[in-house]
């Protein structure tokens, strides 16, 4: 299998000999659980599922997304459009499975909190030989601020993580369930989003319906909102406009100019953190940023208060509107690939 994301990552510290440490023998593990345990499927027996996060009981619900070709990008005539979001590009997209919808805090607090010593990297500073393999993913170290900002924790979003840390989210979460979670490709995100139109948002053109399926600035009253509350897209995501924006694994860049069918591309992240690629719009933005194929590159401002030296690789402090939403591929890829994947956002920090 061709690996999805074709470029280098940062290797993660060794412990002492025999300590579980979060490097590609741990992912090895947590691999041949997810083919111990995954049902063998084909994309036609798809089902929806509730989901539950086994050490804290946190609930959750995935949505199949049948695969399929789309149109990704916006056409010349659409209003509000911006110009890197040309030019158009079809692209056929395979199955899986997408959060119904984005990470709440129940599900992602107590992955950022656990009151464990750790190093810098987010890697325990004590580990027993025969700890858990969960308990050796790198989790963030302890914010230094409550992160929900006074806007509410249980039902809402989580936000301000970086993309590195919204990653070890999916590794966490995979090493417990046996199922393979990730963030989404941006040509993910937009097939998903779209739910098969081809308008500037998945209810139409009329950016004045969006009252009815988005929180965003000019109803959300300055802050995010209790998540599933507006109406889904046509295949029954909440949220997916507006709320908050979503991480997807994409680093930024033009669209590439290409003929014929694209499968699956990716921009794939240089070593740089910045820009990456998050999408959907956000409670913060107007109605014309949260079309489908709106595009935002994070930058080093969004977390411009933090005062850890050097900065934090787990938290977007300015960020107030980031968030995430998890996807389940039908495809289970190799250890390798999902070592690639999950390590993808640290990058290099360049400011």
């Amino acid at each position: 299998m061709k690996p999805l994301l074709p470029f280098l990552f940062l290797a993660l510290p060794h412990h002492a000999m025999g300590t579980p440490v979060d490097d590609l023998a741990l992912i090895k593990k947590i691999r041949a659980k997810i083919i111990a345990t995954s049902d063998q499927i084909d994309a036609e027996a798809m089902k929806p599922y509730p989901g539950k996060v086994p050490e804290t009981g946190a609930e959750y619900a995935m949505v199949p997304i049948p695969g399929g070709e789309f149109v990704m990008g916006s056409p010349d005539s659409e209003a509000g459009r911006n110009e890197d979001e040309a030019p158009q590009r079809k692209i056929a997209i395979k199955p899986f499975w997408m959060g119904k919808f984005e990470v709440t805090w129940d599900e992602y607090e107590p992955f950022m909190i656990t009151n464990v010593s750790r190093n810098k990297d987010g890697s325990p500073a004590k580990l027993p030989d025969d700890a858990p393999v969960p308990d050796a993913v790198s989790k963030p170290t302890t914010p230094y601020t409550e992160m929900s900002f006074g806007m509410g924790t249980k039902g809402f979003p989580a936000i301000s993580m970086t993309q590195h840390a919204a990653l070890k989210y999916c590794q966490w979460l995979s090493a417990q369930t046996g199922h393979f979670y990730r963030l989404p490709t941006e040509a993910e995100w937009e097939y998903a989003c779209r739910a098969g139109t081809t308008t500037a948002f998945s209810w139409g053109d009329d950016p004045s319906q969006a009252d009815d399926y988005a929180w965003y600035w000019d109803n959300s009253g300055g802050k995010y909102q209790l998540i599933g509350k507006k109406k889904p897209n046509p295949w029954g995501l909440h949220d997916i406009h507006g709320n908050v924006i979503e991480w997807v694994l994409d680093g930024y860049g033009a669209y590439p100019a290409a003929e014929g069918l694209l499968e699956s591309p990716i921009q794939a992240p240089s070593e740089n953190i910045y820009p990456r690629v998050a999408r959907g719009g956000s409670w913060f933005d107007p109605p014309e940023m949260l079309r489908s194929a709106t595009r935002f590159q994070s930058a080093s401002a969004w977390k411009i208060s933090d005062p850890q030296l050097p900065k934090s690789i787990w938290y977007h402090t300015n960020a107030m509107w980031l968030g995430f939403r998890l996807i389940r591929p039908l495809e289970v890829p190799s250890a390798e690939e999902m070592h690639r994947i999950w390590n993808s956002g640290r990058g290099i920090e360049n400011n």
